[in-house]
């Protein structure tokens, strides 16, 4: 069950590899991502000591939460990955012109997941050729 996906990240980027990761939540943040109230714009990934983090990754307060108990909506969320996965991302990483981009946060046997990938940014001219192929799919279904 998908709650939001960044489609901006598959027109700006070529996705070269693709991560499901967990997130580290508090009850709060993950109420309110089950509202729906969450944004991935501008938001990407990075590395710090080993571990995989994601920043401008935006929950909204939740309503009916205690206002004391309320969590910071701006704060820097750990990203839940193996070893493994860990080192072939900082790999990918080190070369130019690369980045890591969250695509979309779903739901999967009742937790919180984030799909990641690893992606290269387009150029003018490739962004132009998209919105072509997207207009000649659009055009194709029409008729």
């Amino acid at each position: 069950m998908s709650i939001v996906n960044n489609r901006k990240a598959h027109f700006d980027y070529h996705i070269l590899e693709e991560y499901v990761a967990g997130v580290v939540l508090s009850g709060n943040e993950v109420k309110s991502i089950r509202q729906g109230n969450v944004t991935l714009l501008d938001s990407f990934v990075y590395l710090k000591d080993g571990e995989v983090w994601l920043k401008n990754f935006n929950i909204a307060r939740y309503k009916m939460a205690h206002p004391q108990s309320t969590h910071d909506e701006h704060r820097d969320k750990k990203l839940l990955l193996s070893k493994k996965e860990i080192s072939r991302i900082s790999r990918s990483l080190d070369d130019n012109g690369i980045t890591c981009v969250p695509l979309s946060v779903f739901i999967k046997n009742n937790r919180i997941k984030i799909k990641i990938g690893i992606a290269r940014g387009k150029k003018n001219w490739d962004k132009r050729n998209s919105i072509k192929e997207r207009d000649l799919k659009r055009e194709s279904e029409r008729y």
